[in-house]
């Protein structure tokens, strides 16, 4: 058996102990529901008239005694965005499927999914973080009613999977299972696709010409194919063991996506507490999965969107991590993927090549996951090393492959694209902030220029378009963070650096808003913390001022000018407008960003 690496061991016990008192706590609340039994025995003949009123005689009779298991489904549905329009027929499927096995299902409730594809560069995206928390309270409210003995979760998006997750942990007593849908099956080539938007910004092409690649790049129902952070939702899902074994980038409108999904009925049906194998969410969740978590984000280059998700998750189970968590994981988890936007393939290339399967394999060998682990398969990590195939109609499941079909993609640990996972942290008088560097050139991991300072991203593409950016610098971007303005993605910048990047120039990023899954070949410090609004010193910084940005030493700072005497230049875009005004709250209690920049976590 390969023992556990040193430091990944380090890591788990570091967060063991920090978090043992509210560990604890959350573990007894957890216990304390579950001994309370099935949830329907605890209701009055009014109350579970009510909560069967509109089923069908079988299922009141079933529902009425407290041995037939109810499942709770709890839904991202809706049939505008292309990730969440496959759940549309998740609901009947799951019903009957629970039906054939002597259990109830009831549709709990349903969660609002956006999509930041939509509303990128756009004043709506100012809600797209706070959403996640709308989402677990959401999921809180559908799973009150007290008449389930299990859930189905079914979200796929960047805020959706987390904002599930974080609800669910409330009820962490249930035993949750987490179903996917799949990606689209693949369109435009990544290569071609980011090729467009450069010549887009550049103004060598109209319009006309973006609208019909970006139409063949997202085409049809199913998630974007880039390893963005709704398919890093999927990974970590099952790395997490919350979710059936290679079932996170299989097709929409299969046959093999549809027996996976019936299949997860029998699977959380036999993790309840009415009978022998209780598999509760509290007891799955813990340190050693959190960190299995980070730990297949690095190897994969996953979104770094989820150094803020996952502290938010394990917060909402008892568990305190930060980033120097993910950054010393980083420094012995190799990367073994090369998918866009840290490569070219999308993931059902991945997926073609060997997918999580392989990863989780390959890390499992190395020392570098945690076995000794709860799943909702039961215990051990070597049940997701296997993937699933349809025989005469059935799921049947087999080893991954011992190789990888593409070495481009997809590496064994010990040929690995990087020695290290590609996410580090940088630190100094400007605060602390993330780097991810997996796709970006060596050559460009540090710099040292003048900075130009902005406050919007239109304020950046007018100075673009001005020619007033041919030079080299560092673009610092500020008052974005959560409690400005809900701390919006800064896609819209991400073609124009790349632009002056190709054209010579050395140009890097610094904000304390997010920039995702699609962070790109530009080096950007992101996420820095605390934010302008805080009194982060990103607010004292002028135009011409040095900034020095080292990924090999983990700087951050202003160098050559105290900064700390001037004046804070804060300057936020009004927040009305698009349902902004109703989220004064959440901006007024958000914690910062490596706390999980959630209402929960934050600070009245």
């Amino acid at each position: 058996m390969t023992s556990t690496n040193s430091t990944l061991q380090q890591v788990t016990e570091r967060i063991e102990r920090r978090s043992r008192d509210a560990r604890a706590a959350y573990l007894e609340r957890m216990h304390r529901a579950a001994s309370e039994g099935p949830a329907r025995g605890a209701l009055s003949c009014s109350n579970l008239a009510h909560g069967f009123a509109a089923c069908g005689k079988d299922d009141k009779q079933a529902l009425a005694g407290d041995v037939v298991p109810n499942i709770a489904i709890v839904s991202a549905y809706n049939d505008m965005l292309s990730a969440h329009q496959p759940f549309e027929s998740y609901p009947a499927i799951l019903k009957e499927a629970a039906a054939q096995k002597g259990a109830v299902a009831q549709f709990a409730g349903g969660v609002p999914a956006m999509c930041d594809g939509v509303t990128q560069g756009q004043d709506g995206m100012d809600l797209s973080l706070f959403s996640r928390d709308v989402i677990a309270l959401s999921t809180a409210v559908a799973l009150s009613h007290n008449m389930f003995d299990a859930a189905l979760c079914l979200g796929i998006c960047d805020k959706i999977v987390p904002g599930l997750l974080i609800g669910a942990l409330s009820f962490g007593h249930l035993p949750v299972v987490f179903v996917p849908a799949g990606p689209m099956v693949s369109g435009l080539g990544n290569k071609e696709k980011a090729r467009i938007r450069e010549e887009f910004a550049a103004g060598k092409i109209g319009r006309d010409e973006l609208l019909e690649a970006e139409s063949a790049s997202y085409h049809s129902p199913g998630t974007c194919t880039f390893y963005g952070t709704a398919n890093s939702n999927q990974m970590l899902m099952e790395f997490m063991g919350l979710q059936l074994p290679g079932g996170s980038f299989v097709n929409p409108g299969t046959e093999l996506r549809e027996l996976l999904t019936r299949d997860a009925v029998g699977t959380v049906l036999e993790g309840t507490s009415l009978g022998d194998s209780y598999r509760p969410l509290a007891e799955i969740v813990d340190e050693r999965s959190i960190v299995n978590a980070i730990a297949g984000l690095l190897a994969t280059g996953g979104s770094t969107n989820h150094t803020i998700h996952l502290v938010a998750i394990a917060a909402a189970a008892g568990i305190t991590i930060d980033w120097q968590d993910f950054s010393k994981l980083s420094e012995v988890v190799p990367q073994l993927c090369r998918v866009y936007p840290n490569g070219i393939a999308d993931v059902n290339h991945f997926h073609a090549a060997g997918g999580l399967g392989f990863v989780m394999s390959e890390l499992l060998g190395a020392g570098l996951l945690h076995d000794d682990v709860n799943t909702i398969l039961g215990h051990g990590l070597g049940d997701y090393c296997r993937e699933p195939h349809v025989e005469d109609g059935a799921l049947v499941w087999a080893k991954p492959p011992e190789g990888s079909h593409d070495e481009d993609i997809l590496r064994p640990a010990d040929n690995p694209f990087s020695a290290e996972g590609g996410l580090r942290l940088v630190s100094g008088n400007l605060g602390r902030a993330i780097v991810k560097v997996s796709a970006v050139d060596p050559a460009h991991h540090a710099i040292k220029a003048p900075a130009k300072v902005f406050h919007s991203q239109q304020a950046f593409v007018d100075a673009f378009n001005a020619g007033e950016l041919d030079e080299d610098f560092v673009a610092v971007l500020t008052c974005q963070g959560p409690r400005a303005n809900g701390m919006p993605e800064l896609h819209k910048l991400t073609p124009y650096l790349g632009v002056l990047q190709g054209r010579g120039f050395k140009v890097a990023l610094v904000t304390d808003g997010r920039m995702s899954g699609a962070s790109g070949k530009v080096l950007s410090a992101i996420q820095v913390t605390p934010e302008a609004l805080c009194g982060g010193l990103i607010a004292r910084v002028s135009d011409g001022d040095i900034i020095e940005i080292d990924a090999g030493t983990g700087t951050l700072s202003v160098t050559g000018v105290d900064i700390e005497e001037r004046e804070a230049a804060i300057v936020t875009a009004p927040q009305y407008g698009l349902g902004r005004e109703l989220f004064g709250a959440f901006r007024e209690r958000s914690g910062s960003a490596e706390s999980g920049a959630s209402l929960f976590t934050g600070n009245p």
